[in-house]
């Protein structure tokens, strides 16, 4: 990720001694100056610092989510699929597979499992997509703040 590549830059190429002095008794532990694109800086302080971690932190959950609904979207047309086979077979007694085995189960108690099971996998999807909507919803106003701050010197957008 560019912004969090830029910040480290950053800190490496402050000196200690600047680094010390940053952290005066003033309140704002301001690491190393940003450079912008026509040569202007902006103070980092460490209000910044920890909205650009946040950011970060945000972005890597943000992508943990888009893997974690996909697996979701793909447990419920199984299980969309396996409901759908159930219907089309005329056997009383069918193969339901719990846990690493296949076990001979009913076929009303199989139809009642996997429909508390598609239930279930629905409402996580559910707390999947409105997790993903929040965290885009803070990413979208830490975005703001920062660009508000530091305009072409940080970027957070994905390439």
């Amino acid at each position: 990720m560019y912004f969090a590549k830029r910040v480290e830059e950053l800190i490496r190429s402050s000196s200690a001694d600047r680094f010390g002095a940053a952290c005066g008794s003033s309140g704002e532990a301001s690491v190393p100056k940003m450079q912008k694109g026509e040569g202007s800086e902006a103070q980092v302080t460490w209000e910044d610092q920890q909205n650009i971690n946040k950011f970060g932190r945000l972005n890597n959950r943000f992508h943990e989510l888009e893997d974690e609904i996909k697996v979701a979207k793909e447990t419920n047309e199984n299980l969309e699929d396996a409901s759908n086979e159930l219907i089309l077979s005329d056997e009383d007694i069918v193969r339901f597979q719990i846990g690493e085995v296949f076990a001979h189960v009913p076929r009303e108690e199989v139809e009642n499992r996997l429909e508390k099971m598609k239930e279930d996998a629905s409402k996580e999807l559910e707390r999947l997509e409105e997790e993903k909507e929040s965290i885009l919803a803070q990413m979208a106003e830490l975005k703001k703040i920062l660009y508000g701050k530091f305009k072409d010197s940080i970027n957070l957008e994905e390439d």
